[in-house]
């Protein structure tokens, strides 16, 4: 379901080219470009079947990116690049996988899934433009073996698609609430309605 292990990515999936780098910066900047992709093509899309589909592809996507940086990329270089920017990316991770359980748990289903998509998306663009403006910029900076690490990273993101990404905390927090994808004016609504009697 992910394009991870090939170069170009291609919506249909008719062309899948092996990797032409393995450099860990690289492969975080394609796996950005991949995502912004999808985003544009689910707003592109007016067939819900459709935008069901793209949806599904970006969360995975998501999942998969964010295990890889969380796991291996953001540790290598946290020290480096300094808490504070690290510390944003970990917040901005969080309220990603947050949308991201929320959404998988709607299923493409609800009047507000495309608006909770929409904001995955303007969240994960902001996030994707400080990486790549400050973040990544100060990791190059580090002595760092990043072909080595592009490496794990790509063993890693296989060994996601092959197995599945673990639960995340988020999910957890997402089902413990019995969340339906309200909004909170849904929510609040739905609290205030009367309960039906029974006879």
């Amino acid at each position: 379901m992910g394009a991870y292990m090939f170069d170009f990515f291609a919506l249909d999936n008719s062309l899948l080219l092996p990797p032409k780098t393995t450099d860990a910066v690289d492969l975080l900047i394609r796996d950005h470009t991949v995502v912004k992709d999808l985003f544009e093509e689910f707003e592109k899309s007016s067939s819900r079947a459709a935008r069901k589909k793209l949806a599904a592809r970006a969360l995975e996507e998501l999942k998969i990116h964010a295990a890889l940086e969380e796991d291996i990329f953001y540790p290598a270089v946290r020290k480096k690049v300094g808490k504070d920017i690290m510390n944003e990316a970990d917040e901005e991770h969080h309220v990603a996988k947050l949308l991201i359980a929320e959404l998988e748990d709607l299923n493409g289903r609800g009047d507000h899934y495309d608006a909770k998509f929409k904001v995955l998306s303007e969240n994960v663009r902001h996030h994707i433009k400080e990486e790549e403006n400050e973040m990544l910029p100060k990791a190059r900076a580090v002595n760092l073996d990043f072909e080595k690490l592009g490496k794990q990273m790509l063993q890693r993101r296989q060994q996601l698609l092959n197995k599945g990404v673990p639960h995340v905390g988020e999910e957890a927090m997402v089902a413990a609430t019995h969340s339906r994808g309200d909004s909170p004016a849904q929510a609040a609504h739905r609290k205030r309605r009367p309960a039906k009697r029974t006879a």
